[in-house]
């Protein structure tokens, strides 16, 4: 293993919330390239090892994820931390992308070579359109469902300021962030800019006002008046 020389915002083992961004596209470009060499060569027992190291990688953790070691333990180290992302949406994809390859290792051993063909086929694409774009679908698909959830089960309208420790005049704005997230960084900093008052949430030492007020996905920020109305959802 190699002896890590720089500081990391986050532990790659402990800190399972969020993860790298650059690790979930090496294991995009992994599968995403053997997934294809398996098509192209008949070799489907390829797909089926894949959805094995993606099963146990999602049970026991990264450690056990051949990809993610590889990541953190040569390429990291080299290249330095990247982006800072929540892990849940790559996770969901490692789940997606389990299910694909399994259906479509069952299909092969079943003599339908065609749709294992297809299974494979899908889990290819999209594993390397990630990989080398950045797009990643079942992620979009992750984020979009935790939007709609948010918004179903409850659509911030009222925010009490009291509760937040805040007595202010005219609107503040009220931002649910993670120490961890990149993305939160960014709005805070943009906040600031503008010159607005900020009043900043951290859900990791607040989960309780984050179950109050809905918040599924951070950063969340919402436009709020004097008395506690939410005017806008700023993001």
């Amino acid at each position: 293993m190699s002896t890590i020389t720089f500081e990391r915002t986050a532990h790659p083992y402990r800190d399972t919330a969020v993860i790298d961004a650059r690790a979930p596209r090496t294991n995009q470009a992994i599968v995403g390239t053997l997934s294809l060499i398996a098509i192209l060569t008949g070799w489907w027992g390829i797909l089926a090892a894949l959805a094995l190291q993606l099963a146990i990688g999602l049970t026991f953790g990264r450690r056990y994820c051949l990809p993610c070691l590889l990541y953190f333990e040569v390429i990291q180290p080299r290249l330095g931390e990247g982006p800072i992302e929540d892990s849940r949406p790559p996770r969901f994809a490692n789940v997606v992308g389990v299910a694909f390859l399994t259906a479509a290792s069952v299909a092969y051993a079943a003599g339908s070579g065609r749709a294992g063909a297809a299974l494979g086929g899908i889990v290819a694409a999209l594993a390397l359109l990630a990989a080398i774009t950045g797009l990643c679908v079942g992620c979009e698909l992750y984020r979009l469902a935790a939007r709609l959830r948010g918004v179903r089960s409850k659509a911030i309208d009222r925010v009490d300021l009291i509760e937040l420790g805040a007595v202010v005049e005219g609107e503040v704005t009220v931002e649910f962030t993670h120490p961890l997230c990149t993305d939160c960084r960014t709005l805070e900093r943009d906040l600031r800019a503008k010159g607005r008052p900020l009043l900043v949430v951290d859900v990791s030492q607040r989960p309780d006002l984050a179950r109050k007020y809905g918040v599924t996905v951070v950063p969340t920020a919402v436009l709020v008046r004097s008395d506690g109305t939410v005017v806008s959802r700023l993001a």
